[in-house]
């Protein structure tokens, strides 16, 4: 439950910084690389950013499915 705990967070910020990556790739004015290049680098990092978020989501699944987490939600009435 530990690793839950330390790897859920590790993956939102590695979702995170490939979002920014994203970003940066889009908006490098540089005159050196082209709009090919420029889109390549973005079009890589947004892809990355959706594996890491499915593998998050399954990982989730899987840790629920094996009794790792437990739901802690508002009990039912």
């Amino acid at each position: 439950m530990l690793r839950m705990k330390v790897l859920v967070p590790i993956a939102f910020v590695a979702i995170v910084a490939s979002l920014g990556w994203a970003l940066v790739a889009m908006m490098r004015g540089d005159s050196s690389s082209g709009d090919a290049q420029r889109s390549r680098r973005m079009a890589r990092a947004l892809t990355m950013r959706i594996g890491l978020s499915i593998a998050l989501f399954a990982l989730i699944l899987l840790a629920h499915w094996m009794g790792w987490i437990q739901p802690t939600g508002l009990p039912a009435r």
